[in-house]
């Protein structure tokens, strides 16, 4: 495969445990620490994904740092009690990777006026700001938290990391996190996965439209990124048909010669049978709208939850 085969088949997920999974089946994770955590009572699935050092970012293709994914079926329901459940579990995770930042910036990355792309928007109208009450001494408790919702290039006609940098410079957070819409390998992924990093983020990586990152080197500052899968390439799609198809035939010279197809070989496949208009064409499930409200009060829930002015008693 060549780099630009390479680049179109990584680039359909923003998912390290998904990467992680397809390597295990071919390579041995060199670099690469995995554990995972199942709660069958409460139905919440943790993996933590650490990349160790350069040959575990060889193989991920993902840097140095760590990666958990939290996989709950019942993310986009209207079971209020399992969002409950969700947000405690995020709010655990956030509350160890933010431990020691006083001020914290939260970006809602992504367009709101596209709902699979407005998680971040989202979730940052329903934060409770605190940072105007700590300056005017109004409020005392938990951590400073500050927020903004840059857009896309389309709408301001500049970097999201141009912003967020400028930003940086006025008010000195001590940490951002970022929040974003990601793509997903697997359609049972979709609006039911909360993947958090601490090695910041690119945007739009996922589908392939590369921004300029978000990350200390370029901020000056830590940078958390939280996000969930909304969207999904057609080529996957139609990878997913084929093995479905192949397998209700039964045993055929057809099936055993695909079953020896790499992930990646699978995937150009798919491509060079979709017409070009639509193998770089991403899909969203029919719910979206409610699915990403849900899932952004999830979200900002856990952060309100770090400066005691969350709704949920956990």
């Amino acid at each position: 495969m060549n780099q630009e085969q390479e680049s179109l088949y990584v680039s359909r997920t923003d998912l390290a445990v998904e990467i992680q999974e397809e390597l295990r089946e071919h390579t041995p994770l060199d670099g690469i620490l995995v554990r995972t955590k199942v709660d069958r009572q409460k139905g919440i699935k943790e993996t933590v994904i650490t990349v160790e050092n350069e040959k575990g970012e060889k193989a991920l293709l993902k840097p140095k740092g760590t990666y958990i994914t939290i996989e709950g079926e019942d993310l986009s329901s209207s079971d209020e009690s399992y969002h409950k459940t969700m947000c405690h579990a995020l709010f655990c995770h956030l509350k160890k990777l933010l431990k020691g930042y006083e001020h914290i910036l939260v970006a809602g990355l992504g367009n709101q006026e596209v709902t699979p792309d407005a998680l971040g928007p989202y979730v940052v109208s329903n934060l409770a700001i605190t940072r105007h009450l700590k300056k005017e001494n109004l409020l005392e408790q938990g951590v400073t938290l500050s927020a903004i919702s840059p857009g896309v290039m389309a709408q301001t006609g500049m970097e999201t990391g141009e912003i967020i940098k400028a930003l940086v410079k006025e008010i000195h957070p001590d940490v951002i996190v970022a929040v974003d819409a990601l793509a997903a390998r697997s359609s049972e992924r979709l609006n039911k996965t909360i993947q958090i990093s601490d090695t910041g983020i690119s945007p739009g990586s996922g589908v392939g439209n590369h921004r300029k990152e978000i990350t200390k080197k370029t901020m000056g500052v830590k940078v958390i990124a939280v996000g969930v899968p909304t969207v999904i390439a057609v080529p996957t799609i139609v990878n997913d048909a084929l093995e479905m198809l192949l397998q209700a035939l039964g045993e055929s010279r057809l099936q055993k010669s695909y079953e020896e197809f790499t992930e990646q070989e699978k995937f150009q496949l798919a491509r060079e049978i979709l017409a070009p208009d639509l193998a770089d064409m991403y899909v969203t499930p029919k719910n979206i709208d409610e699915g990403v409200k849900k899932i952004s009060y999830t979200i900002s829930e856990a952060f309100n939850k770090l400066v005691g002015l969350d709704q949920i008693q956990a």
